[in-house]
């Protein structure tokens, strides 16, 4: 097996055991990169001088008996957290020549861990999609089936990890774009309690939604990377002040006696038939270990899409009004005055999608709206966060697919936003609800495209979260594929 192919804590062991380099296993990363990227287009732009240089860093403090959690693995960080000296674009064209003055809490984080960094991983424009094509450097395909999409917004991320371009890698989730990729490209996805994870340093979409998480080969690998990832940070105002556990002593505890809830709510008319036949097995594996599955109800459900696409849009528009062609970024030449470039310049710099979402969440906060369109939503985000408080007085973790389909084929759903926004209908409410959630693998369809089952916990509960998806892993013996490019 190649070095590429491996997990961290088996680089781990054979790092510390002097059986392999920092070098080597970046030198590894990067010969297969040469072989698949073109194809795939995992990243925007590639750091493979830096890359060595931190490896070779990293083998001097291996010597000198110096390792760390992520001490020579080889990371790829999606193109929408700052890196200080790197350009940071959001898969979008105003931010093409942007170059951060600082690094993103995460970045300085895994920097600290050890982690060599790979490059900028691709991304929908400015996370704003489910099928990483809205960017504007082209779309990423799914290593399963190169016709395919790889989800989004995050599907740099999760191809990187999945056709062993990369060992572990970084996204942010705002509606599922963590776990929704990982489902369909067949690798572990966590999106942390909002706030577990500082955002200082990520680009903002729709602030009271987006968070950061890792994307792994497998649920040991995600609590190593949750060991480094989590905390409080004075940098960042929402950042939790709470007690970061060892994420790895969840690996492998049983789960006998735990109440598993299943929403009726998500087993809906559409969902595709393998999917579900997937889902059902997994709950006979969850049952088989121990847990107990009850049905539950979360009768909001119904309206998280509605809430979602009105609340992630207002909070865009807000967000994205600072790209003016003033401060940074791509500006228009071509232009008589000064209310003309700006026109101009969000005209030919955002895509469609993006401006799509900047109208109709400016059309939502507008006078005469605000309160029919944001208030109102705003208030049944409240409902659908109770839906969960009441629901963990009936379970200890919720289990549902991650995505209604699997993997669909590149320009299926571009011309019909509506259908697109469906891919994200089991992910969306974790956000609105501020939890936390993971996508584990869980099989493959006839046409051999992966499968993902998604776990719900309570706030701050990803220790729970490691500890089922863990016992899972183990037991439901998913077959060991890797895409065949």
């Amino acid at each position: 097996m190649e070095l590429n192919q491996l997990t961290i804590h088996e680089l781990q062991e054979k790092i510390k055991n002097g059986e392999t380099s920092a070098v080597k296993i970046t030198e590894s990363v990067f010969q297969r990169i040469d072989a698949v990227e073109e194809r795939v287009h995992s990243y925007i732009r590639l750091l493979k001088d830096e890359a060595l240089v931190a490896a070779a860093i990293a083998d001097e403090n291996i010597k000198k008996g110096q390792i760390k959690p992520l001490t020579g693995i080889p990371i790829a960080l999606k193109d929408i957290v700052c890196t200080k000296g790197i350009p940071t674009t959001c898969g979008s064209h105003i931010l093409h020549n942007f170059i951060p003055p600082y690094d993103a809490t995460v970045v300085e984080k895994l920097r600290d861990a050890g982690a060599v960094f790979v490059g900028k991983a691709n991304m929908d424009e400015f996370a704003m999609g489910s099928s990483t094509e809205t960017s504007y450097f082209g779309p990423t395909r799914n290593p399963w089936d190169l016709e395919r999409i790889p989800g989004g917004s995050s599907g740099g991320s999760a191809t990187a990890v999945a056709a062993d371009e990369c060992i572990a890698s970084i996204g942010s989730d705002t509606g599922g774009s963590i776990r929704q990729p990982a489902a369909l490209c067949g690798v572990v996805g966590l999106k942390p309690t909002y706030g577990r994870v500082s955002r200082f340093g990520l680009i903002a979409f729709a602030s009271s939604l987006d968070q950061i998480g890792p994307f792994t080969k497998d649920v040991e690998d995600c609590a190593i990377m949750m060991n480094v990832l989590a905390g409080f940070d004075t940098k960042e105002s929402t950042s939790v002040q709470a007690e970061v556990p060892d994420y790895c002593q969840f690996i492998g505890r049983d789960i006998k006696g735990w109440k598993i809830g299943i929403p009726k709510e998500y087993f809906i008319e559409g969902i595709d038939p393998e999917v579900n036949a997937a889902i059902q097995k997994a709950i006979g594996v969850i049952e088989k270990c121990g847990g107990k599955c009850v049905e539950i109800s979360l009768p909001h459900t119904q309206y998280c899409l509605a809430v979602y696409y009105i609340i992630a849009p207002a909070e865009a528009s807000s967000n994205l009004a600072r790209y003016d062609g003033v401060k940074c970024g791509f500006r228009t030449s071509d232009a008589r005055d000064l209310l003309e470039m700006y026109k101009k310049t969000r005209m030919h710099g955002f895509g469609a999608e993006v401006k799509r979402r900047i109208m109709i969440g400016t059309y939502a906060l507008s006078a005469g709206y605000y309160d029919a369109y944001y208030g109102k939503a705003s208030q049944v985000r409240a409902l659908i966060k109770k839906d969960f408080e009441e629901a963990w007085k009936k379970c200890d973790v919720i289990l549902t697919p991650t995505t209604p389909t699997p993997a669909f084929k590149i320009g299926e759903k571009t011309d019909d936003p509506l259908q697109m926004y469906l891919s994200d209908i089991f992910t969306i409410s974790t956000n609105l609800a501020g939890i936390p959630g993971i996508s584990v693998p869980c099989g493959f369809t006839a046409a051999g495209l992966p499968m993902g089952v998604q776990f719900l916990a309570g706030h701050l509960e990803e220790g729970k979260l490691i500890q089922i998806a863990s016992a899972y892993e183990k037991n439901a013996q998913i077959e060991k594929r890797r895409p065949k490019l």
